[in-house]
């Protein structure tokens, strides 16, 4: 894969995801909307439609990491880190520019929410707040949750025919392993289940760019009565992803 398709398809495939999970928290959280107040559950699936889309996407340009976590955790599995500054990149551009579009797309909706008496804050549509704020906890939420996903998902990269990659050699022969159909399809309910199980404390960021993209964006958009952007916090949802994706890429290592 060329530099330009990495740059690219990370861009894209990002945004994508962003785009559905924010929009589904819009949808959920903001005031005159079809879908206020329908729940978590929503909330879970549509963050997973969202890798769904974005991976699907993605995959034929960069092979779809979209979170840093998942490079980080592919470069200690592989031990190439060559890339790993351009996959990055690509994933915070696209997560600017889904929640972007995720707010054009809910714009009526935000205009209206800031005139209510009841208005609902708005930083919860486009990052994770925590529900009980104590640092430690919340940074080992995050480092839990993310190993969920890292670790299996390099693990399928071990199973023939459902690889997610670039993630390995396949057999050590220099022929990299591409994610398949029914591997995108297994990370996205992978994805679904972690929200439901694991994402209640702090709202499972597991993928820096998901919430740090989102949250500038936050602060530079005219969201009317917008409030703080919490940048106290902004620290524990990419610090903890990215030492789960470690120990994941490490105890993987260590275990196939």
């Amino acid at each position: 894969m060329s530099n330009g398709d990495i740059f690219t398809g990370e861009v894209i495939g990002t945004a994508i995801l962003i785009l559905f999970g924010a929009g589904v928290c819009a949808a959920v959280t903001l005031n005159h909307s079809k879908a206020k107040a329908s729940g978590w559950i929503v909330i879970a699936f549509g963050w997973g439609f969202g890798v769904l889309a974005g991976a699907y996407t993605a995959a034929p340009l960069s092979g779809a990491h979209l979170n840093p976590a998942v490079t980080v955790g592919v470069a200690v599995d592989t031990g190439d880190w060559d890339k790993v500054p351009l996959y990055i990149l690509g994933q915070l551009v696209g997560a600017v520019i889904g929640a972007v579009l995720a707010w054009l797309l809910y714009y009526a909706q935000f205009a209206a929410n800031a005139e209510e008496k009841n208005a609902q804050p708005t930083l919860g549509v486009f990052s994770t707040i925590p529900e009980l704020r104590n640092p430690v906890a919340n940074l080992v939420t995050e480092v839990i949750a993310t190993a969920a996903l890292v670790l299996p998902l390099l693990a399928f990269g071990k199973v023939d025919g459902i690889g997610i990659g670039p993630v390995a050699d396949h057999g050590g022969d220099g022929t990299v392993i591409y994610g398949s159909g029914i591997s995108i399809l297994l990370v996205s309910f992978l994805v679904v289940g972690i929200g439901l199980s694991l994402g209640g404390p702090t709202g499972y960021a597991i993928n820096p760019a998901r919430d740090l993209g989102p949250r500038l964006a936050h602060a530079l958009l005219p969201i009317p009565n917008k409030g703080t952007s919490d940048w106290s916090y902004a620290w524990i949802p990419v610090v903890g992803p990215l030492i789960g994706a470690v120990l994941a890429g490490l105890v993987f290592n260590a275990a196939f």
